[in-house]
């Protein structure tokens, strides 16, 4: 599988590491020229590759949206259009200030990315962890120490991203659509807390 990432701030780096430790061909893209950020994936990211976001989405199975929420309204939608696309960023407004396209009082960040993105295929994962405990936290399958990491989406698109997050090296657990990503986000009951398989999955059904 390839994966890009369309990203390279302090979350992009991580995943690409990660994913490519886990065996993946990864490419890796920011706002601009690839070559602005060459050197940094070369130290960071080793093995992946530096292209624009539009050829290294054109040539991926699965795309990773790692870019700071306030840059998501300028975002060109038919980079990433057809493609299953992982949500990884959160709407907090004590962070990011207070973004009028996520002000909406009914649907969670990641369906207004998915209403935004209508072309694309929207899971999302990766934003409830911190990015630094990302790679120091996984584990191999049936360590006692394994952490969960919840995806919200449709079971189908789901169930290849959870594959991808067993690979890296935790306990995929699948939540029923894009709005129970509410567990995941700031304020949630899920949001920067270290939880095993069962205790998510005890989150999950005292939300339903």
């Amino acid at each position: 599988m390839r994966i890009a990432v369309l990203g390279a701030g302090h979350v992009g780096p991580v995943i690409a590491r990660v994913a490519i430790e886990a065996g993946y061909d990864v490419s890796i893209a920011a706002s601009g020229d690839p070559a602005k950020i060459e050197l940094i994936t070369q130290v960071m990211v080793p093995g992946a590759k530096a292209l624009w976001a539009a050829d290294a989405a054109a040539d991926a199975d699965l795309v990773v949206l790692a870019i700071p929420l306030h840059k998501f309204a300028t975002f060109d939608p038919q980079i990433v259009k057809g493609k299953l696309v992982i949500d990884t960023m959160n709407y907090w407004p004590p962070v990011d200030g207070v973004q009028e396209l996520f002000e909406d009082p009914v649907l969670t960040s990641s369906e207004i990315v998915q209403r935004r993105l209508k072309d694309s295929e929207v899971v999302k994962t990766f934003n409830h962890l911190g990015y630094h405990e990302l790679a120091d936290d996984r584990r191999p399958p049936n360590h006692p120490e394994r952490r969960a990491m919840g995806i919200a989406g449709d079971q189908g698109p789901a169930q290849i991203v959870a594959d991808v997050i067993d690979a890296i090296g935790y306990d995929p657990v699948l939540l029923d659509g894009l709005d129970q990503g509410r567990l995941l986000a700031p304020g949630g009951p899920a949001f920067g807390v270290p939880l095993s398989k069962p205790e998510l999955h005890k989150k999950k059904e005292m939300q339903q």
